[in-house]
């Protein structure tokens, strides 16, 4: 089962203002190097979608609400759906904050069905947190994600094996994992424009245009192949804070008060957790989008701000 709430930050805006409801609301960061975040329905009606520029947005939906987001109440609202999860599933694999995949195999006797399993969590869901989620339920990963998507908002999609084929292959090949802009446009050069005509196609054609890995990979989940158990996640090994400039930064005096004021948060959030950390690892991007990342040890675990600090700007300098 994959579990995916339907515009999630947006949802939460409007669930906690109501004069945001049936109005398009659009998350993102505020400037002229603002990215959307994610946006509501009404906005997606504007053309208006994920990771477009906010500059971009606002032309295409002037009348839109834009807001920069309220993360840690959309962590409160994440954290109270994954507590469901918890109840229908000993399997659980978070996606992202909003989505997961639950591992329903051998449940049979807990459910009158899996469609009724499926409405009861949607239901208890909207119930206890307001917010909408669409369902997929398939015979593996791949396509139980895509089965979520079929028919959002506030879908309930189920995939059984005899159908695999016949729900496939009218779909475009880019709702397959990992096939963004690039890739599509090699598989289009070779005729390739549904997930049905990669399953047919010729494999050696395939394979001289995009590789063998990766040809073989495609091959599979064309067919609806995917053997990737579902994984409950690990605690978290690294804890991190990341900043974007409206304006480029020129001055060191500037670039090393950013420096700390990163160092301070994530100390905070390392003291918070109960954690000390060995290594701290600096990511820097310029206005030409050149990105680099150098890493040090400190001779001590630690989770003091001014540790963190030093070793950032001997990094940075």
């Amino acid at each position: 089962m994959h579990v995916d709430m339907d515009a999630f930050y947006a949802s939460v805006e409007q669930l906690d203002h109501e004069e945001y409801r049936g109005k398009p609301v659009i998350v993102a960061g505020i400037g002229k190097r603002g990215v959307v975040s994610t946006c509501s329905y009404e906005a997606r009606k504007f053309g208006v979608h994920s990771a477009m520029p906010t500059a971009k947005a606002l032309k295409l939906c002037p009348q839109g609400i834009f807001v920069e987001g309220n993360f840690k109440r959309y962590g409160e609202v994440s954290r109270a759906i994954f507590k469901i999860f918890d109840d229908y599933s000993p399997l659980v694999e978070p996606l992202s904050i909003d989505e997961a995949f639950l591992d329903i195999t051998g449940m049979e006797n807990l459910m009158a069905s899996p469609k009724e399993y499926a409405q009861r969590l949607k239901a208890e869901i909207l119930e206890k947190t307001g917010i909408v989620a669409s369902v997929g339920i398939a015979p593996n990963k791949f396509l139980a994600k895509i089965a979520s998507d079929l028919e959002k908002p506030n879908g309930l999609t189920i995939i059984p094996h005899d159908k695999v084929q016949e729900c496939l292959d009218p779909l475009p090949v880019k709702r397959i994992w990992g096939v963004g802009a690039k890739l599509n446009h090699q598989l289009s050069l070779l005729g390739i424009n549904t997930i049905g005509q990669l399953r047919q196609a010729d494999y050696k054609r395939l394979v001289k245009q995009v590789g063998d890995n990766r040809a073989q990979k495609l091959a599979q989940l064309a067919q609806g192949l995917d053997d990737r158990p579902v994984a409950p996640r690990d605690k978290a090994k690294s804890i991190g804070h990341e900043v974007t400039f409206g304006e480029d930064l020129y001055c060191q005096e500037d670039e090393e008060q950013v420096l700390l004021d990163l160092a301070v948060r994530v100390g905070w959030r390392l003291r918070q957790a109960g954690f000390k950390a060995k290594t701290v690892q600096l990511k820097l991007r310029k206005g030409d989008f050149t990105t680099y990342t150098r890493q040090k040890q400190l001779y001590d675990a630690s989770n003091f701000d001014e540790d963190i600090f030093q070793a950032a700007v001997e990094l940075f300098r």
